[in-house]
C-alpha cells in the first residue's frame, strides 16, 4: 500500500532525530559524508528507529546542499552523497517494508541574504534529482523558517515528480511563521501549491507544537504532520543535551494526534526511545476526521506615542538641517562629554549623533549616554547601531530598550571587524547585514518582533542607513543605496566627504533618489591627521591638494586646525548648495570646530541669529 492510502486510515509514526543523535556518538564533521565513509553508522541509526516502531524514516541528506557543503569543501559531492543515503535508508527499510523519505533541508534563517532564491532552486534541483533517482517513496522539505524558500522548493519539486511531498514549516513563535503568516494560513497555502502533507518541525518541543496546531483546521485534501523536538535544550559541560523523557513524548503523539496529526516523528534530541514511546501510545488509534479549533485571540497592536518632534528625514526635506557627530568617551570621565554636548546644543544643530563603538573600539555605551543627554540636558541623540557586537537576541533587546528610553533616531551600520579594533581577538557577531537589520528595525514599527512575535505596540524609529561615496565607481554604492530604500532606510548618512568634485558627483549620482541624504564633513586637525585618514582608515580618502596644505602646517598644530576649518568651510559651500543635510564629524572632541562650521552653514543660509552661540574651549581627549 502506498504511504498516501494508509494516511488516509491510519496515524504513522515516523522516526526521529539524526543529527542530535550522531553528534551525542561524539561525531562533529559533516554528518552526510557518513553516508559514503561510515555508512554502517547511518545504516544502524535507521534500523534503530524501524525497530523502535517508525512507519517512515528519513534519509540522511538534510544538509546535503551543494551550498551547505560547501563549508566543509565538499560541493561537488552532493550528488554521490545524496544517492548513497538513499540507497542506505532503503536497505535498513526493506527487511520490514517501511517508507523511505528524501529529506531536504532548509537553509535560510531570518538571514535572507544568506541565499539567493536562485541559488536555492539550483541547489534542490541538483540534490532533488539525485535523490529521485534512487526512488525513494516520497520527498520530506523540513526546517524551513522563511515561507518564500519553502514554496519556491515545493513548486519546483511538484513540478519535477508525482511522489508525494511532506512539506513542514519551523516557527520561532508557536503558530506563527516568521514572516506573520499564521500557521492555519501557511499550511493552506502549502495544500494550494501541491503539497500532500503540511506540517511542523523543530524549534518547538512537544508543548508549544500542541499549543500551536490548536489553532490549525484540517486541510481539505492534505494531510497533517508534527516533528516536535524533545523540548528544551540545555548545555552540560559545553554540550548541547535534550532530558525530555520518553513517556512524554508519547503522551504528546496522542493530543498531536487529537490535533489531526497523522504523520508523527521527532526532530532535535529525539532518539529511538522517544519514537517507540510514540508508536506505543498511538496503536490502535485512528486519525480524527474533524476536530474543534480554537479561535485565535485578536492581535492587538497599539499605535506608537506621537513623536514631540518631527523625524529627521521629514525635517531635512523641509528646511536646512545639521547633525552633529560627538563620540562618546573611551574612558569613564564624562565631564569633558558633556559640556561639549551642552556647547553644542546651543547652535543650530538638530541632533548629536554617536557612534557604536567605532572602529571596534569600547567607548561609554552610546544608549546610556543618549538617554543621559535626552533626560537631563534635553539634547536629541541619534545613536548608530552596529550589527557587529550583538547577535539577533541582542539587537532585538536594544532596540526594544531604545524606544523604551524614547530614543527614535537610529543609524544601522554593519560596523567595523573586530580585529580593527582594541580587541582583536574579540568576536564578531554579523547574525544580520546592515540592510537586513534595517528591514528587522521597521519590522518593529509594525509592532512585530524579528521571530513574527506582537510586541502589542509600534516602534516609531527614523532608520538611517550609512553612504560610503568615497569609492571608485560610485554608481554601485548608489545601487546599494536603492536597495537599502527598498529595505525601508528613511535617508543617508555619508562618510566624509574631502573634495569639492567628489560632493557635486555624488549629488549628480544621487539626485533620482527620493530618500534624503546627510553629506558628511569632517575637519582635519594636523598633517598627522589627514595622512592617518587617508591611508588608515576604510572608506576615507583625501585629495593630494588637501593633503599638501595641512602638510604646510605639520609644526604648528593652531595653524593646522585653522587650515582645517578652512578647508571644511570650503567643502560646506559646494555642499551646501546641493544638500539640505549637513552631517559634521567632530574630530577628537574639537567641538569648537564643529560650532564654529554650524555658523558658518547659518551664515550662508542667511538663517544666523541672536542665539547666544558659546566659543566653546577646545578639550582634547
Amino acid at each position: 500500500m502506498k504511504l498516501l492510502d494508509r494516511l488516509q486510515t491510519e496515524v504513522l509514526t515516523a522516526d526521529g532525530a539524526m543529527g542530535t543523535l550522531l553528534y551525542s556518538y561524539g561525531i562533529d564533521f559533516c554528518y552526510e559524508e557518513l553516508n559514503v565513509e561510515k555508512p554502517e553508522i547511518i545504516e544502524k541509526i535507521h534500523r534503530d528507529y524501524i525497530q523502535a516502531g517508525a512507519d517512515i524514516i528519513q534519509t540522511n541528506t538534510y544538509s546535503a546542499n551543494a551550498l551547505k557543503l560547501a563549508r566543509y569543501g565538499m560541493e561537488n559531492r552532493a550528488e554521490e552523497l545524496n544517492k548513497a543515503a538513499v540507497r542506505i535508508a532503503k536497505k535498513a527499510a526493506a527487511p520490514e517494508q517501511r517508507f523511505v523519505l528524501g529529506t531536504i533541508g532548509g537553509i535560510r534563517g531570518i538571514r535572507k541574504s544568506s541565499a539567493s532564491l536562485s541559488e536555492i532552486k539550483s541547489a534542490f534541483q541538483q540534490q532533488a534529482e539525485a535523490i529521485l533517482q534512487e526512488s525513494p517513496d516520497g520527498l520530506l522539505l523540513e526546517t524551513y523558517y522563511d515561507f518564500e524558500e519553502l514554496t519556491t522548493v515545493l513548486q519546483l519539486l511538484r513540478k519535477v515528480t508525482d511522489l508525494p511531498i511532506v512539506s513542514q514549516v519551523s516557527m520561532h513563535e508557536p503558530g506563527i511563521l516568521q514572516n506573520r503568516l499564521s500557521l492555519n494560513e501557511a499550511f493552506k497555502q502549502l495544500e494550494s501549491l501541491g503539497a500532500d502533507v503540511v506540517g511542523v518541525n523543530c524549534r518547538l518541543g512537544p508543548y508549544h507544537t500542541i499549543q500551536a496546531l490548536e489553532e490549525v483546521t484540517l486541510p481539505e485534501k492534505a494531510f497533517l504532520s508534527a516533528y516536535p523536538n524533545a523540548g528544551l535544550l540545555d548545555v552540560e559541560d559545553g554540550r548541547v543535551v535534550y532530558e525530555s523523557e520518553a513517556d512524554y513524548f508519547g503522551q504528546a503523539a496522542v493530543q498531536l494526534r487529537n490535533e489531526g496529526v497523522r504523520l508523527i516523528g521527532g526532530c532535535c534530541g529525539t532518539t529511538p526511545k522517544h519514537i517507540e514511546a510514540a508508536k506505543k501510545a498511538l496503536t490502535g488509534l485512528a486519525p480524527i476526521t474533524e476536530k474543534k479549533v480554537i479561535a485565535q485571540k485578536p492581535i492587538v497592536i497599539k499605535e506608537p506615542a506621537p513623536l514631540v518632534v518631527p523625524p529627521l528625514h521629514e525635517q531635512v526635506k523641509k528646511e536646512r538641517t545639521m547633525i552633529v557627530e560627538l563620540d562618546t568617551p573611551k574612558h569613564l570621565d564624562t565631564a569633558a562629554y558633556i559640556k561639549g554636548a551642552k556647547a553644542l546644543q546651543q547652535t543650530g544643530m538638530a541632533a548629536i549623533t554617536m557612534a557604536d563603538n567605532s572602529l571596534a573600539s569600547p567607548r561609554v555605551s552610546n544608549l546610556a549616554m543618549g538617554s543621559l543627554l535626552k533626560v537631563q540636558h534635553h539634547i536629541r541623540p541619534l545613536v548608530h547601531i552596529t550589527c557587529r557586537d550583538r547577535n539577533l537576541i541582542g539587537l532585538q533587546s536594544h532596540l526594544m530598550g531604545l524606544h523604551a528610553l524614547g530614543l527614535h533616531d537610529v543609524l544601522a551600520i554593519t560596523g567595523d571587524p573586530t580585529k580593527v579594533g582594541d580587541f582583536p581577538g574579540a568576536t564578531s557577531v554579523y547574525d544580520v547585514s546592515s540592510m537586513e537589520l534595517i528591514q528587522l528595525i521597521k519590522q518593529l514599527n509594525e509592532g512585530i518582533s524579528f521571530s513574527g512575535k506582537p510586541l502589542k505596540q509600534k516602534a516609531n524609529f527614523s532608520v538611517a542607513a550609512a553612504f560610503n561615496p568615497n569609492v571608485r565607481v560610485l554608481d554601485r554604492a548608489v545601487k546599494r543605496l536603492e536597495k537599502k530604500i527598498a529595505c525601508g532606510a528613511d535617508y543617508f548618512i555619508t562618510q566624509p566627504v574631502f573634495t569639492k568634485e567628489k560632493i557635486v558627483e555624488i549629488y549628480e549620482a544621487t539626485k533620482h533618489l527620493p530618500t534624503p541624504i546627510f553629506l558628511g564633513i569632517m575637519p582635519l586637525t594636523s598633517s598627522r591627521n589627514a595622512e592617518f585618514l587617508h591611508h588608515e582608515v576604510p572608506g576615507i580618502k583625501l585629495s593630494e591638494e588637501t593633503l599638501a596644505r595641512m602638510k604646510v602646517y605639520e609644526h604648528d598644530k593652531e595653524a593646522a586646525a585653522r587650515e582645517g576649518v578652512t578647508i571644511a568651510k570650503e567643502l560646506i559651500d559646494t555642499a551646501a548648495k546641493l544638500f539640505n543635510g549637513i552631517y559634521i564629524i567632530t574630530p577628537f572632541m574639537r567641538y569648537d570646530m564643529s560650532i564654529e562650521l554650524i555658523r558658518y552653514i547659518e551664515e550662508l543660509d542667511g538663517k544666523t541669529k541672536e542665539r547666544g552661540i558659546p566659543h566653546a574651549e577646545t578639550i582634547s581627549n
